[in-house]
């Protein structure tokens, strides 16, 4: 609102109005220049919120209808509107013959849109919408409205399959959101706890339609996903008419689910009924019983599975060991493993069989060896010093060792050694040699 300019005059903005201190005290221009010596009178500020309320446009707004009070004689009625979602309402007069336009007669907890005048009461400071136009919110509207919502939400992915979280298979604790001793809540909890007994629940009860519904479920909710111990939430209502169902469908729930970090569970009404908290729940059940079928398994189905699992598994063992003992005995009456001997017998035949031919192998072998070492023997023996000195050859060595080949070597009277093939002698050289013949004269 901005800044009032100073009028002068009482209440009804006429002159002469309140005491003659004030009278004679000159008010404020603006209210942003009042101060605590120089207030503005209660009535100035009356007046000049009911100019800016005057300056307003007639509008439209669309309520819940929580009180109609008619007044036939009078020409009037008067009714309070409620906002849908939040607990905020006004007062509405309204002339008898606008209400009588109505196709259908108006009662409470009707959803109406109602064109309206903001008016401003100045004597006893209080706001209200003066009608001249009523329509009811027809189901075709509502439809319309929720089929725009689903458009709007769809196109950001909150219904995308990737976004469902998967539900666990045991939880610890089950959190249920339903109405005040409902039937919903006693189908919910009963069938659970007949499929499995130990099963905990953390219960909130809340206002499941009107206008307190919204931010009910939704207080219970973000109280519920902020426990560590509950493992999933069912939001669970009765059936109920398109109205009665709206709050499931308001927009501002439907992303508090889908933002949830526990995995939803949606039980609300019946199998035809589809509120948008259905499309954005992690689970969607038909009804409260199906959604306690789904959050726990059967106990006595998984006994039977555990017993059919235990079956299968003795059958199997019984099966695997008759098949292995088969294989036994039948390795067990092959003739080797009757009479074990019988192997041994046969390699023992096979080694005799190798041993002598081994022997007979190096036999000749050594035969040829000792062949090769006579004919060796002979040709070293044919090749040796001894052999030439067999067939009369000496050799003759002086004191030395050194062998003598050439008579100019040995001096007269020199003293020499001579082998023989039989042994060794010494001599010594008296004379020139004796048989070399004398020099021609």
């Amino acid at each position: 609102m901005s800044d009032f300019s100073t009028v002068p005059g009482g209440a009804d903005g006429t002159a002469g109005g309140g005491t003659a201190a004030a009278a004679r005290r000159t008010l404020a221009p603006t209210a942003a220049q009042t101060t605590a010596e120089n207030p503005w009178p209660l009535r100035q500020l009356s007046v000049k919120v009911g100019e800016y309320i005057a300056r307003m446009s007639p509008l439209w707004v669309e309520g819940e209808i929580v009180q109609l009070n008619r007044r036939p004689g009078s020409g009037m009625s008067f009714m309070t509107l409620r906002d849908i979602d939040v607990d905020m309402s006004f007062s509405v007069p309204i002339r008898e013959q606008v209400l009588r336009t109505l196709p259908i007669e108006p009662v409470a907890g009707a959803r109406v849109v109602v064109h309206a005048k903001p008016t401003f009461w100045t004597r006893r400071g209080s706001l209200q919408l003066e009608a001249d136009g009523i329509r009811p919110v027809g189901l075709g509207e509502l439809l319309a409205r929720l089929e725009q919502l689903k458009r709007v939400l769809a196109a950001e992915g909150l219904f995308d399959a990737s976004h469902k979280k998967a539900l666990p298979f045991l939880p610890r604790t089950v959190g249920l959101i339903c109405g005040r001793e409902s039937a919903a809540e006693r189908d919910v909890v009963v069938n659970a706890r007949r499929r499995w007994p130990a099963v905990e629940f953390a219960v909130r009860e809340v206002a499941v339609q009107g206008t307190k519904a919204v931010r009910e479920v939704s207080a219970a909710l973000r109280e519920l996903d902020g426990l560590d111990e509950v493992d999933v939430i069912i939001i669970s209502r009765g059936g109920g008419s398109l109205e009665d169902l709206l709050p499931f469908s308001d927009e501002q729930l439907v992303r508090l689910v889908a933002g949830a970090r526990t995995p939803i569970v949606s039980a609300i009404g019946h199998e035809v009924d589809t509120p948008l908290i259905d499309l954005v729940a992690d689970m969607r059940a038909s009804t409260p019983t199906d959604a306690a079928k789904r959050v726990v398994p059967d106990i006595q189905a998984e006994l039977d599975q555990l017993t059919m699992g235990r079956s299968r598994l003795r059958t199997a063992i019984r099966s695997r060991l008759e098949r292995e003992q088969s294989t036994l005995d039948a390795i067990r009456s092959r003739p080797v493993l009757e009479n074990p001997s019988t192997i041994l017998a046969g390699r023992a035949d096979e080694v005799r069989a190798r041993i002598s031919l081994a022997r007979t192998l190096i036999g000749a072998r050594l035969d040829r060896a000792a062949d090769e070492i006579d004919h060796l023997g002979r040709q070293v023996q044919a090749l040796s010093p001894l052999a030439t000195l067999e067939r009369g050859y000496a050799v003759v060595q002086d004191a030395s060792g050194t062998v003598v080949r050439d008579p100019s070597q040995v001096e007269v009277d020199q003293a020499l050694s001579v082998r023989v093939a039989a042994g060794r002698f010494g001599v010594r050289r008296t004379v020139e040699d004796p048989y070399q013949p004398p020099p021609q004269p």
